[in-house]
């Protein structure tokens, strides 16, 4: 058979699998795997609430020893090569506090190994680790804390205040900044110790904040720290009264928050530290605001893997806009088919309809946009909206409720381009980089929420080829301005939310084609020479998460579907005829789609760098199903 009846017959595979797998209400709901940190959370919070859920927990303890690597440890991605210490520590600790695992146990033995040869506790990077274990009387509370609780009083005129922190940081800031003010610990019959893990440094000397926060601090993170000690001078009030009032303001911002599911902005992470937080000011372990959490963490596992995990937040929206795209461009009518129809019908139902924490920095604007998880009613992001608009298109041109619907959702998304001219995930100019001076090891990457290569070019994408609007309109032109200025000396972009330089690569080039840069241009020229310069051998392309670590394009050792998918969507946008390397990639793709395991489930989804990554089991088929789809409707005879 030759490629192009290869390439059809694949398309009608995917097509008929995925109307086998459409849920009753319309819905796609594919697991969204990620680091082991949610599972061995999971585990320490129902112990701690004294919530005996036997089966559940030993299902999760389950998980954590099918995770573990050989020499001990548990990493953020499978080839980080030295395993990651604060992965390691939560794990450990859970399977202790578990109660179905011991200390001698072979598995915890080599765990404990190889966190004493890393130099134990006192080498620890990531701040959500030192919480939970502080929070469970393993690691000592800072005396004084840095950022004091008063900070939430801060109006947003003044220079620095929480809304200037992107919204991922702002909803683990919070309750954290209440735990440690309250240095709240929990202890059951069953807490492990794990003061032995220590290592040679005394414990109270171990320190909760990163390098740059002692004598040594630099200038700038100085100054951010005084504007911050000047804005608390100049709070108008008795200093017991203002602490008060900083603590049921921290109380109240979560409670305003909690998602109709129960959890505290609908991810699974920071809702395992509100429900601290509200033991920490006096709630009980079965008061139903955190009955009500923990539902809504049981709610959020995947119990159709083998074994179960619990997911940081659902992606049944963003899958479901993607594959409805996906299976439109593959020929599935959205008049004809009731499955597209099904699709647009659960997406219409999950616009938001009010405004959340982005209308801080954009107000006046009606809420129009879509979330990742359908509990999700606060958050929406630039990029599930694109995603939901694009499947809702056709049916906009011809239903009032969608048309209405689609309207809405453009106005929210061009809303949110941010005064640069690129767009971010959540909120608009939350991009002041100072903010990133924080000694935290996550600062750098989630302290702000700036615009990224692969939010603008998608934004484009969309903007271009949905939405009729191109260089010619002053928004997309300062849109692709933006981008051009941010492509790397090789020719690539960095990509925020995919791994990572092909994802970037990828939007960044469909974008530009999409708004109207002609592909003699020399950005997009030079992003095509670098996409053929990294093809493996098979044909196919594939990229390591260390690359989002090191900031550097660093090759897996072969392909993934996804990545592969990425490559070649990019080739065809810029090519009008299909060349050797195209038609090699798509022969390549067609085969991972039969592979299982391995690199198929290499985890393509980005998080935090060199800390959180994410395998998407929808993207198998989505971003295969687009590229066929685009192949065969621009080349085909």
């Amino acid at each position: 058979m030759n490629l192009s009846g290869q390439v059809g017959r694949e398309i009608e595979r995917l097509t008929e699998l995925l109307s086998r797998l459409q849920a009753p209400d319309g819905s796609w709901r594919f697991c969204f795997e990620n680091a082991v940190l949610t599972d061995a959370y999971m585990i320490i919070v129902l112990r701690a609430l004294e919530i005996p859920d036997e089966p559940l927990i030993r299902l999760l303890r389950d998980r954590l020893l099918a995770t573990q690597f050989e020499d001990g440890s548990w990493r953020a991605y499978p080839d980080e090569r030295e395993g990651n210490l604060s992965a390691t520590v939560e794990c450990y600790f859970a399977l202790l506090y578990s109660g179905y695992s011991q200390v001698a146990d072979p598995q915890v033995a080599k765990a404990r190994a190889f966190i004493l040869a890393q130099g134990g506790l006192r080498n620890i990077g990531g701040l959500m680790t030192k919480v939970m274990l502080a929070v469970n009387g393993q690691y000592p509370w800072p005396r004084s804390p840095m950022i004091p609780l008063e900070v939430l009083l801060f109006p947003s005129s003044f220079p620095v205040n929480m809304f200037d922190f992107s919204g991922y940081a702002r909803v683990h800031m919070i309750p954290a900044l209440l735990l440690a003010d309250r240095r709240f610990t929990i202890r059951t019959d069953r807490t492990p110790e794990l003061s032995e893990l220590a290592g040679s440094l005394p414990w109270d000397r171990l320190s909760f904040w990163s390098e740059g926060v002692g004598r040594d601090r630099s200038p700038a993170l100085q100054s951010l720290l005084d504007q911050i000690g000047k804005g608390i001078d100049l709070l108008a009030g008795i200093p017991e009264q203002l602490h008060g009032e900083a603590s049921k303001r921290a109380e109240r911002y979560m409670l305003e928050r909690i998602e109709p599911d129960g959890t505290f902005y609908s991810y699974a992470s920071c809702t395992f530290l509100m429900i601290f937080a509200l033991l920490a000011v006096g709630y009980d372990k079965r008061h139903p605001v955190i009955r009500d959490a923990v539902q809504g963490l049981r709610s959020m596992i995947c119990r159709t893997a083998s074994p179960i995990f619990v997911q940081n937040s659902p992606s049944a929206v963003w899958d479901t806009a993607l594959l409805s795209y996906a299976l439109q461009e593959a020929g599935r009518s959205s008049a004809a088919s009731v499955m597209i129809r099904r699709s647009a019908a659960y997406l219409l139902s999950k616009q938001h309809r009010r405004p959340g924490d982005w209308s801080i920095h954009n107000p006046n604007v009606i809420p129009g946009g879509w979330g990742f998880s359908d509990s999700n009613t606060l958050n929406p992001d630039v990029d599930d909206t694109t995603a939901a608009l694009r499947a809702i298109r056709n049916l906009a041109g011809t239903d009032s409720s969608y048309r209405e619907a689609w309207n809405r959702g453009l106005n929210w998304l061009l809303s949110m381009q941010n005064d640069d001219g690129g767009w971010p995930s959540f909120e608009k100019n939350t991009d002041r980089e100072f903010l990133a001076l924080l000694p935290l090891q996550e600062a750098k990457s989630s302290a702000i929420d700036p615009s990224t290569p692969d939010l603008t070019g998608r934004t484009l994408e969309f903007l271009g080829n949905y939405a009729g609007l191109d260089i010619r309109h002053a928004l997309v032109r300062k849109g692709a301005d933006w981008l051009l200025d941010r492509q790397e000396k090789d020719g690539s972009w960095y990509g925020r939310w995919g791994v990572c330089y092909i994802y970037g690569t990828w939007a960044a080039l469909t974008g530009l084609t999409a708004a109207g840069i002609p592909a003699d241009h020399p950005s997009v020229r030079s992003g095509t020479k670098w996409l053929l310069e990294i093809r493996h051998a098979d044909g196919g392309w594939g990229e390591s998460c260390a690359s989002d670590r090191h900031m550097r394009y660093i090759p897996l050792a072969g392909s993934t579907p996804s990545q592969t998918a990425w490559a070649l969507d990019a080739l065809i946008s810029v090519h009008e005829t299909p060349n050797s390397a195209i038609d090699q990639g798509i022969r390549r793709l067609i085969g991972l789609l039969r592979e299982e395991g391995g690199l198929a489930a290499y985890p393509t989804g980005a998080g935090l760098p060199g800390v959180f990554y994410s395998h998407y089991h929808s993207y198998r088929y989505i971003w295969p199903l687009l590229a066929l789809s685009h192949y065969r409707n621009k080349y085909s005879p």
